[in-house]
């Protein structure tokens, strides 16, 4: 059971102010994901740890307020879910401002780009401009990837103070997707102490064969870290010193030129 949805077991908290049910409820529709579209009532309450009939309440629930469907047997949710990451994206002006200088940047490099905040144990992607599909899945708004082995989740990890880096490191589940993936804390730690001395990260084939790729921190006007961008490119076309040569210097200027927008 992860932190999150155990925590969502628990009725009461550390004050009186939590509320359990929408802690469940929340819990409850992060049992879906890409590789578990449609679940049933057993799945998601061994998912999320939970009852059964407060899983079934659960599901019943978000089916009445048309978050999601109901086969008989199968729950899975409905395109209304999207509304909850819509209001996030549409109360933060960070997606909005970093677009046009992805956009700009994806036309400067050839390459696709991104941005992402650190959620947890993974990134979350909040901007891409795609040139051409580099991974071999499909990346978009809202996707997620293990922060341990992708070079914005490094970015935005070097930027926490190192004991809470170690911390989501330790309950990350590090296992090695290619055979360059890192894994062991200590080469872990290295690298982001590495990534804070250099400034930027570089992952060549460690999230996927084929794929590398280089990011920088996004840095508000007071030099806090409030995201990070990254170039990706097919390992056969670019190098790693090509990334640091050609697509980091203008990396730096969009990040120049977005923390004098940023407060």
């Amino acid at each position: 059971m992860n932190k999150s949805t155990g925590d969502a077991n628990r009725d009461g908290g550390r004050d009186g102010d939590r509320m359990g049910g929408l802690a469940k409820g929340l819990a409850v529709i992060e049992a879906f994901d890409g590789s578990r579209p449609r679940l049933a009532i057993a799945d998601v309450a061994r998912i999320v740890g939970l009852e059964r009939a407060t899983a079934r309440r659960c599901l019943l629930t978000l089916v009445e307020l048309g978050y999601a469907e109901h086969d008989g047997k199968f729950f899975s949710l409905t395109p209304r879910i999207l509304r909850l990451g819509t209001a996030y994206l549409s109360s933060t002006p960070l997606p909005a401002i970093v677009q046009p200088f992805l956009q700009a940047l994806s036309e400067q490099t050839g390459e696709s780009c991104s941005a992402s905040i650190l959620e947890g144990t993974e990134i979350i992607y909040v901007a891409r401009a795609a040139q051409q599909r580099v991974m071999s899945i499909n990346l978009h708004v809202g996707s997620r990837l293990p922060a341990y082995c992708a070079s914005m989740g490094r970015v935005l990890l070097a930027a926490r103070p190192e004991a809470e880096a170690r911390r989501i490191l330790e309950a990350t589940d590090r296992r090695p997707l290619t055979r360059n993936t890192r894994t062991a804390m200590a080469d872990l730690m290295a690298e982001l102490a590495a990534v804070r001395q250099d400034g930027h990260a570089v992952i060549d084939q460690e999230l996927e064969v084929g794929l590398r790729s280089i990011a920088v921190p996004i840095l508000a006007a007071d030099g806090r870290v409030v995201a990070a961008i990254n170039v990706g490119a097919q390992a056969m076309r670019v190098s790693v010193e090509d990334m640091r040569r050609t697509f980091l210097p203008l990396m730096l200027g969009v990040q120049g030129e977005l923390r004098r927008m940023l407060s």
